[in-house]
């Protein structure tokens, strides 16, 4: 089975910074696309930021400008630095890969979720 274990979140004041960075493992062959999620109390679930296998980027307009996704596909990990965060980027941040096994023979890709690390930032 496939694991994502997400690590870096804390409590920082606003304008601080923070490195959060999500580790898959298990039976790969390969990974796809990696994003981040955010999701606030009373909130939907967002799409903060997201790279292709190839490194091609896309961020929410709420991000641009502060956050950075990156990835090292030979480690299947995912790294989100978070800079001049503000205190409306309080959230529980989802790690989320699309990752290729195979299964009874077959190659499949399959949608894995972290648990989830929380990032609070005071004013």
């Amino acid at each position: 089975q496939v694991q994502l274990v997400e690590s870096g979140g804390g409590l920082v004041q606003a304008g601080g910074s923070l490195r959060l960075s999500c580790a898959a493992s298990g039976t790969i062959i390969s990974i796809n696309g990696m994003d981040w999620y955010r999701q606030a109390p009373g909130k939907q679930r967002e799409l903060v930021a997201s790279i292709s296998k190839g490194g091609n980027t896309n961020y929410a307009d709420s991000v641009k400008g502060r956050f950075t996704i990156s990835r090292t596909n030979a480690k299947n990990t995912v790294d989100l630095q978070m800079n001049g965060l503000k205190p409306e980027d309080t959230a529980v941040y989802l790690c989320h890969a699309e990752v290729e096994v195979v299964l009874l023979g077959t190659l499949k890709s399959y949608s894995f979720w972290g648990q989830g690390t929380q990032v609070t930032v005071s004013s």
